[in-house]
């Protein structure tokens, strides 16, 4: 586990970068994906009380007077385009003697189609069918001043005059009728010209001599005084005029007067084409003289041809209000139905929704606002998928039910996803933003620390290995930044070890060729003098084999720390109370006195090799003389059993200053030698690493202890069988 922690360690800086941005990324589309949630929870909810107040908005205008015009038309044409229907009023009638009235009841109930140069005509049939079967018709239009018919005169195309022409039933109804001129109300506030239209069945010619009018045809018009251009000359100038007229169909009429149940309005009145124009007054002179011969065919013919200041026909006019507007107000998805009152048909089915108008939605953003779950009414409630309204509105002929039906879900996910699909952008973008730093430190920090700790893991593992690093290289990751800084520290660091390692490899093979001619140089004088000194009993000869063993050991080798370490002992059985004796009676020999040590008496065999014990014994006693104090005896004891079975101790003590703590295991490293007034000039710090390494080899340990008296060295060896 610890191993693992540590290879962890060696990347985790890097991957916490990464998991940082990870986190980022993962936060911003856990963020979007709440807000989304958030808003499709309260989406339900508005959409709920939105749909109330559509309706509410609704059922407010269809019970206006233009409202209840629209229930009463469910079928009227919106186009403004083809032939004008007469339409149901939510009046009983018009009074269409009084101009203000007249304009009240049209415009209350917005049944005025708007043509251009302020034109605007209504044409309609009260819902009473007692008033009688008439049509009324009532707007605007513009020209100059009005010339009036004259009293007698049988040509009445010399004044302006409406043509009216009804179709109803295979049948061609058609009113020529001339503008009169009346006198000014006495106490009238009306300013301006005020006359009528008395109608006259038209005819294919110009004379009307001995024609009367029309008996229930009754037309007003209300000629303003101002202009509508106020820069104008007000004697000649373009000026409104308003004209309400009444029509009398003998269909209509002879209906409600044959059957004894009155259908009213006629099942037919789509089927009922009535057109209106405005005719300009002609100067029969001016045609007269375009006209090449005196005919009255063509005269009529051209007069005829002559473009009306108003026409009903014209194309382009704008409708009012129907029960086809209602749907600007739908969102897609949500459907309106009239009925009428236990009628289980509908009389209007309304859609929402405009075509074209559907705005771009990522399929993957419908998908995932689609399986977002939501609760509105209560925690453990989901939201209805479909919400269902209902009211009613009275009109004069009858009550009419309205259905709202509105997909919620739909709606709300339509609409949400529409959002969700722009805001999209701004989250592509926010995580654009962060791939690309992120990007920038993995290119620019990152790829560069994984290149650096890969090296220098490269680098430990090759460091034991000869010329293991000379081959690494962090040129390439040098720069101006801390990173750069750290790269170019270590690659003057690696410069300098290799460097100082070429030194040492010159040294080594320096030290080793010097060992090679001192061991060449001594072996032979210390063969000579084993030969003078040939017996073993003589203590000369025993030095001289110590000495030759050395050279053996140090001979062929790199180092002297190299030679100690490789160097093979001959472990035998060795008395090693008779050992001791022998050490401290030989001491003076070395040059060291006062040895003293009290034998036991008895054989104390051990596993050891009697030159590399003596090599130890002679470095602890040169060590205990160089630091004792003046005159000073140094022990050795030997004692048995105070280690564990089956090994034996040897104690050096000396008396003189103790040791450094943090020394105690630092002076048996190669090459450490302490500093003080008693160190020897040319100590090179191998004696205790030299008896530290052949006591291991013996399979004993050497340690030291500071005493109140002194400093006291450890041996512990192997006890041999006395049998052996």
């Amino acid at each position: 586990m610890k191993k693992f922690f540590l290879w962890f360690a060696s990347f985790r800086l890097r991957m916490l970068f990464r998991t940082a941005f990870l986190f980022l990324i993962l936060a911003v589309v856990a963020l979007a994906v709440t807000v989304l949630q958030g808003e499709k929870q309260r989406s339900y909810k508005n959409y709920q009380s939105g749909l109330a107040k559509t309706k509410e908005q609704i059922v407010a205008r269809l019970r206006h007077p233009s409202g209840q015009l629209a229930l009463l038309n469910p079928t009227r044409n919106s186009s403004g385009t083809g032939k004008l229907h007469p339409v149901l009023l939510p009046f009983s009638a018009i009074d269409f003697d009084d101009q203000n009235k007249v304009r009240h009841a049209v415009e209350m109930a917005d049944c005025l189609i708007r043509y251009e140069r302020h034109g605007s005509l209504c044409v309609a049939i009260g819902n009473n069918p007692w008033i009688g079967g008439f049509i009324y018709a009532a707007g605007t239009f513009s020209s100059g001043p009005l010339t009036a018919h004259e009293i007698g005169n049988k040509y009445i195309d010399g004044a302006h005059r409406m043509r009216v022409a009804v179709y109803l039933r295979g049948r061609h109804h058609r009113w020529l009728a001339p503008f009169e001129v009346l006198p000014p109300r006495r106490g009238a506030a009306f300013e301006g010209v005020r006359g009528r239209f008395t109608g006259y069945e038209e005819l294919d010619e110009r004379d009307y001599t001995g024609k009367k009018p029309v008996k229930d045809f009754r037309g007003w018009v209300w000629q303003e005084a101002k202009c509508l251009d106020a820069r104008q000359n007000p004697e000649d100038c373009e000026k409104r005029s308003f004209f309400s007229v009444r029509l009398p169909v003998e269909e209509l009429i002879a209906d409600l007067l044959q059957t004894h149940r009155s259908f009213w309005p006629p099942p037919d009145l789509d089927d009922i084409h009535v057109r209106i124009e405005v005719l300009p007054p002609v100067r029969v002179e001016e045609v007269k003289s375009e006209v090449a011969q005196d005919a009255e065919p063509i005269i009529t013919q051209k007069i005829t041809a002559m473009p009306a200041l108003f026409d009903s026909e014209t194309p382009g006019a704008v409708t009012p209000f129907s029960l086809g507007d209602l749907g600007a107000l739908l969102q897609t998805g949500e459907t309106l139905r009239v009925r009428r009152e236990n009628d289980e048909r509908d009389l209007a089915l309304i859609r929402g929704g405009k075509e074209g108008a559907e705005e771009q939605i990522s399929p993957l953003l419908m998908r995932l606002i689609r399986r977002l779950p939501v609760a509105v009414r209560g925690e453990d409630d989901d939201a209805p998928a479909a919400v269902d309204l209902e009211d009613s509105v009275a009109t004069p002929t009858g009550n009419y039910r309205i259905f709202l039906h509105g997909e919620a879900d739909s709606v709300v996910n339509q609409t949400l996803s529409a959002t969700a699909t722009r805001l999209s952008w701004f989250v592509g973008a926010i995580m654009a933003a962060i791939v690309l730093a992120w990007l920038i430190i993995e290119m620019g920090i990152t790829r560069r620390i994984t290149l650096l700790t890969r090296r220098s893991r490269q680098l430990s593992r090759s460091v034991s290995e000869p010329d293991g690093f000379m081959s690494f290289d962090f040129s390439d990751l040098k720069g101006n930044d801390e990173l750069g800084i750290l790269a170019n520290g270590l690659n003057h660091l690696l410069r300098r070890v290799k460097e100082d390692a070429g030194r040492e490899r010159i040294r080594a093979a320096q030290e080793k060729e010097q060992w090679h001619a001192v061991g060449h140089e001594i072996m032979s004088p210390l063969q000579s003098l084993l030969a003078l000194h040939g017996n073993p009993d003589d203590p000369s000869h025993r030095y001289l084999a110590r000495m030759q063993q050395a050279l053996r050991v140090l001979y062929g080798s790199a180092s002297p720390s190299e030679a100690f370490q490789s160097s093979t002992l001959a472990v035998a059985t060795l008395d090693l109370d008779a050992f001791l004796t022998n050490i401290a009676a030989n001491a003076p020999h070395i040059g060291i006195d006062n040895v003293r040590y009290a034998p036991l008496g008895e054989p104390v065999p051990i596993h050891a090799d009697e030159y590399s014990l003596e090599d130890v014994a002679g470095h602890l006693l040169k060590n205990a003389d160089r630091y004792r104090e003046p005159g000073t005896p140094i022990t050795l004891s030997l004692s048995l059993g105070d280690g564990e079975q089956g090994k034996v101790t040897v104690k050096v003590h000396n008396t003189g200053p103790a040791i450094k703590p943090e020394w105690l295991e630092k002076i048996f490293e190669y090459g450490f030698s302490g500093s003080g007034e008693n160190t020897t000039e040319g100590s090179r710090g191998q004696g205790l690493f030299v008896a530290k390494t052949y006591m291991a080899k013996m399979g004993g340990t050497i340690r030291v202890e500071n005493e109140e008296s002194g400093v006291s060295f450890y041996l512990e060896l192997k006890r041999a069988d006395e049998r052996e």
